[in-house]
């Protein structure tokens, strides 16, 4: 499996990365300080995406698929959710971003980008020959390494042990999906809206942080409109 430099989870470095693969300046990755109702309720709107970054306790687990969460049963969620799996290491935080942005297809890519480019060749393909491709695209390999060399933190070695990954949450046909590369499909988390999307993937959040209540190191991020 080949590796890539994990990206930190910076608002502004992920923002900056998103308009170098070619997304309108019209959107920004922004924090989300807390999972009660007044801090939802700030995050700019429409939020388009939640991204979630947790712990991995085995640090072998960010790249390990898990069959026993396979997800949605092939065929069983929409045609137009775009989903791709993850066949490189470190690459959650770039295939999170990707969910993001391609399953809101109101949200403007520039002809002849890294991200349309990708799309263009992608879209058609299966989830498994969509991570294949995007393990050998130049143009993505660059703009990742590039942001993640960028940030508050150190830059760490491509074999240093990273212990968190990145998922994205999207409204798709009146669903929530949870889009996780490592899985085999999408899973479905029940009926959702563009206006419920955020609190309704809070909650699933919620659940995954409760299974580990001394657990602190969890971030909330959004897709949302630039201010």
């Amino acid at each position: 499996m080949d590796t890539w430099l994990p990206l930190e989870s910076n608002p502004e470095v992920l923002s900056s990365y998103m308009a170098k693969l070619g997304v309108s300046p019209l959107w920004s990755i922004v924090d989300i300080f807390g999972m009660d109702d007044e801090l939802l309720d700030m995050v700019p709107k429409p939020v388009k995406s939640l991204i979630f970054l947790f712990p991995c306790k085995d640090a072998a687990e960010e790249d390990k698929p898990k069959e026993e969460q396979t997800g949605a049963a092939e065929g069983a969620y929409p045609k137009e959710l775009f989903f791709t799996r993850q066949y490189i290491h470190n690459a959650c935080g770039t295939i999170a971003l990707i969910h993001a942005v391609l399953n809101n297809p109101d949200i403007e890519i520039e002809e002849g980008s890294v991200l349309k480019n990708y799309y263009n060749t992608a879209k058609e393909l299966s989830p498994e020959e969509r991570g294949r491709l995007l393990d050998k695209n130049e143009q993505f390999i660059k703009a990742h390494e590039e942001n993640a060399r960028e940030g508050q933190t150190a830059t760490p070695a491509f074999n240093d042990p990273v212990y968190h990954h990145f998922v994205a949450f999207v409204h798709v046909g009146g669903k929530l999906y949870e889009l996780d590369g490592r899985k085999g499909a999408p899973i479905e988390h029940g009926s959702s809206s563009p206006e419920t999307m955020l609190k309704d993937a809070v909650q699933v959040c919620q659940k995954h942080i409760a299974k580990d209540p001394t657990e602190v190191r969890f971030t909330l991020l959004g897709l949302a409109p630039t201010q």
